[in-house]
């Protein structure tokens, strides 16, 4: 089942002041970035936050949970959390200072370098 953007928009204006906040929709769900980090998903309108070792001392008691099947656990954050601005958006800061940067992509090759072939 996708997530609503409705949803989505709405986590996004409650975690606004915790950087540059904005999402991708993925295989109709969405991935919630801040300040160019992934740090959360949304699936089936479920809110799951990164694991981090700081959001979970902020969280206290977590519950995780798989966002889809296969996927690792995330802290999965009741909705009862979301109309707690000043608390989500503090779990979002605390979780994208506690991951690292995204790798940067290598370029991709032209198609004469793969073959062996000098380009002219």
């Amino acid at each position: 089942m996708a997530s609503r953007q409705s949803i989505v928009d709405y986590i996004l204006d409650q975690i606004a002041k915790a950087g540059t906040v904005y999402s991708r929709k993925m295989f109709g769900e969405y991935a919630l970035y801040c300040d160019t980090k992934v740090v959360a998903l949304v699936c089936d309108d479920q809110l799951f936050v990164k694991p981090t070792s700081a959001g979970k001392v902020f969280i206290g008691n977590v519950v995780e949970a798989s966002p889809y099947s296969g996927a690792k656990p995330y802290f999965l954050i009741s909705g009862e959390h979301w109309d707690d601005s000043q608390w989500l958006e503090m779990l979002i800061k605390i979780s994208a200072d506690a991951l690292p940067l995204p790798k940067k992509k290598k370029p991709v090759e032209s198609r004469s370098n793969k073959t062996g072939k000098l380009k002219k």
